[in-house]
């Protein structure tokens, strides 16, 4: 099975979008249409990239729009571009989401005592490859973050590529810990600060920030699968979610390839890229608490 993109609208400019692709080159969901799964008995799970590692612009599954294509995040009708907080560059890992997951905002969870924020469920990708915007890889599962962000639950799943050269090395999180010392208390530290720049408070953790292993971040996402099952069916309400795809024939979201060519088609087409603005390579110094 394989993905490919159709970009849409000017790069770093509000109009820009990623859209989806099947191997027949229908329009798809990367929310709803990627199966969660690569390879079910395995546990290897398909992961969309949003973020390349070293860069800044907050790009996401837009979970509200028909198709859920990627865009930049706007905040207070700026895109958004997270801060570099020392030592830290951009992303330190490939960010991304493993579709048919849902964080469901009505849950709450019996480990962290906070309901879920409403996304797919994230993923911190810690091989050697920078992989592209739109990229979809296949993932081992090493464990997970519990990130506590203004109250909801946000799970950071660490997950790396099964293409990477050294994926047979990595089957738990205490291999992470092993042979790429410091990586987790970076990670720990990136999510704590990135927002302070904002002039936000430090974000908490569950679990006195410590990693979950291996069967218990498994678990995670195979519940958030549970609720996304729920959402694209319509046994919970969506709300303001869009739940357009074109792969779930039982859902009632489920929509003709032409109804999905008609959307993109309605949107801008591609164009040259605008300049980043130079602010985005600023870095903030804070003292750690």
């Amino acid at each position: 099975m394989s993905f490919t993109i159709e970009e849409r609208g000017k790069p770093n400019t509000q109009d820009y979008r990623v859209f989806f692709k099947d191997s027949e080159g229908k329009y798809i969901s990367p929310f709803h249409d990627i199966p969660m799964y690569a390879d079910e008995d395995e546990n290897i799970f398909h992961a969309v990239i949003e973020v390349p590692r070293w860069t800044n612009a907050k790009m996401e599954i837009a979970t509200k729009d028909p198709l859920n294509p990627l865009k930049q995040d706007i905040k207070k009708g700026n895109l958004r571009y997270v801060a570099n907080v020392f030592p830290h560059k951009g992303y330190i890992w490939n960010y991304g989401a493993i579709p048919q997951t849902w964080e469901d905002p009505g849950h709450k969870d019996g480990d962290t005592g906070c309901c879920g924020d409403n996304d797919p469920i994230d993923i911190c990708e810690i091989g050697s490859k920078v992989c592209s915007r739109g990229e979809v890889i296949k993932v081992k599962v090493l464990g997970t973050l519990a990130m506590i962000d203004e109250g909801e639950t946000d799970w950071k799943v660490i997950v790396i590529n099964m293409e990477d050269p050294e994926a047979k090395d990595y089957n738990n999180i205490e291999d992470v810990r092993r042979l790429k010392p410091g990586y987790l208390e970076a990670t720990v530290d990136w999510f704590k600060r990135y927002k302070v720049p904002d002039g936000k408070p430090e974000n908490q953790f569950a679990f006195n920030g410590e990693f979950k292993d291996k069967d218990f971040a498994i678990d995670v996402v195979k519940s958030t699968h549970g609720f996304w099952k729920a959402l694209i069916s319509q046994k919970t309400a969506a709300g303001e979610l869009n739940c357009m795809n074109t792969c779930n024939p039982d859902s009632p979201s489920c929509c003709s390839n032409d109804k999905a060519k008609s959307v993109v088609d309605a949107t801008a087409c591609f164009g040259e890229e605008s300049p980043i603005p130079t602010t985005v390579d600023k870095w903030y110094y804070f003292e750690k608490k």
